[in-house]
């Protein structure tokens, strides 16, 4: 085994040390069929509200739109599915979800199929080795994942090689933070906290871990694609938590944004912005 794999290896068992640590999960089916609106145990209830959030501004202001243009069900890769919540959110519209994770874990990851009433692909694999053809989806989703990868370059560019024509990249509920540093802070914080609570720091894979205006910018730059950055509301303790953080002294929090990649010609001039 290479030092990629044993990386690889170790990164999956502490993820799965914390996420049951968490308390991720359940045996009940109907804590499945809840998610995102509902956390039946318990246990996640506040962020599975900002999930739920995320989802219905990308249910009303992105999925619907594409569902009245293509008059069809979309196809719609799910790069980090989990526990594959948002595939059956997607199956219930009639569209062809996949499901596609390196978490094979039956509570919290591609395992937890099972408890859907309907069948869709759930796929083992890579974000940087995508096992599709081009042009496959219209949708490709990173599904409060894309900050667990290790070059977005690569990660972006496998997502981009398998969209169809018209289609788009859209990224929900990574963290993004107006300046670089503020990120790193958290990067350190988070390790530490791991280090202490459970006895290693989760750092096995070189994570991304965030996103910041410059790298999307250079992002942009690189794959050829325009972003559109949309900000759902997600009440007032959540839009007051700068301020917070500010009368505090703490560092300034990540915002959960949701971006929206459409790929553009390589020579097209606007390649570069940001909407």
């Amino acid at each position: 085994m290479n030092d990629w794999a044993l990386a690889r290896q170790q990164f999956l068992e502490e993820y799965k040390h914390i996420r049951h640590a968490e308390g991720r999960g359940s045996e009940d089916s109907n804590y499945y069929r809840a998610l995102p609106f509902s956390d039946c145990t318990g246990r996640n209830s506040a962020m599975w509200a900002i999930r739920a959030q995320t989802y219905r501004y990308f249910e009303k202001n992105i999925l619907k739109v594409l569902e009245r243009r293509e008059g069809r069900p979309l196809r719609v890769l799910d790069l980090g599915a989990g526990n594959c919540w948002l595939c059956y959110r997607l199956s219930l519209r009639q569209h062809r979800p996949v499901a596609l994770d390196i978490f094979l874990d039956g509570r919290d990851g591609l395992g937890a199929a099972r408890h859907y009433p309907v069948q869709f692909p759930a796929v083992e694999a890579e974000f940087d080795h995508l096992p599709f053809a081009a042009k496959a989806f219209d949708i490709v989703v990173f599904n409060a994942s894309l900050h667990y990868s290790v070059d977005y370059v690569q990660t972006l560019s496998e997502a981009r090689r398998c969209l169809r024509a018209g289609g788009v990249i859209v990224v929900l509920d990574s963290p993004i933070y107006r300046r670089r540093e503020h990120g790193m802070r958290m990067v350190e914080e988070k390790r530490a906290h791991f280090l202490k609570k459970y006895g290693f720091a989760s750092d096995a894979l070189p994570n991304m871990e965030f996103l910041d205006p410059t790298m999307l910018k250079n992002l942009a730059k690189d794959l050829a694609v325009r972003w559109q950055i949309l900000k759902p509301w997600y009440g007032w303790r959540w839009h007051l938590r700068p301020l917070n953080a500010l009368l505090h002294k703490r560092r300034p929090p990540s915002r959960f944004w949701i971006l929206i990649g459409r790929p553009t010609a390589y020579d097209h001039p606007a390649a570069s912005s940001i909407d």
